[in-house]
């Protein structure tokens, strides 16, 4: 069985760094300028300060492909507006911390126990109906069938529909049963 390595776990990127001493040099000398152009790119300085690393990554990729290294300033920006862009792109929406809710306070809900009293209460004024109107009733508001599916159905015309389901609805109207309900 061979000894564990003493040197670093990460043997490639200390490797590279070593590598690259210019790079290193480069970022330390343009880093705090380069961090004004992140963050003239976005809102928050936590997000240019990720934008800036990762345009220096893909520096740091590239280091040997750049030949003039005079232009390393216009190559960095470009990465800054390119990686910028294909965040904005990407981001569906954006979620921002605030003191109220955007969304207004909605009606409470009505109590179950309620809604129940209300709907036996309209059953039954529907029930005191005659039957042709309460079989109109009952098609066009609980069955929702249309006016003239309804007059379909029962084999008169789309007036009469209209008129027997006007009258029923008076009458409920009227119901001393659900004058709460108005």
């Amino acid at each position: 069985m061979t000894p564990p390595p003493s040197g670093p776990v990460c043997v490639g990127a200390s490797t590279a760094a070593a590598g690259y001493p210019s790079f290193s040099s480069y970022v330390r000398a343009r880093g705090p300028v380069l961090l004004r152009t992140a963050r003239s790119l976005t809102a928050n300085p936590s997000d240019a300060e990720d934008l800036l690393q990762t345009a220096l990554t893909k520096t740091f990729v590239a280091w040997e492909r750049i030949e003039d290294h005079r232009a390393l300033d216009g190559y960095v920006r470009r990465a800054l507006v390119n990686t910028r862009t294909s965040q904005w792109r990407k981001r569906k929406v954006d979620e921002f911390a605030c003191e109220e809710l955007p969304e207004p306070a909605g009606l409470p809900e009505p109590d179950p126990a309620e809604r129940q009293v209300l709907h036996d209460a309209m059953w039954r004024a529907v029930m005191k109906l005659p039957d042709r109107q309460r079989a109109m009733v009952v098609l066009r508001y609980y069955e929702d069938l249309s006016e003239a599916q309804t007059a379909e159905v029962l084999g008169v015309s789309i007036g009469t529909v209209k008129s027997a389901v006007s009258r029923a609805l008076g009458k409920l109207r009227e119901d001393p049963e659900l004058s709460p309900v108005r």
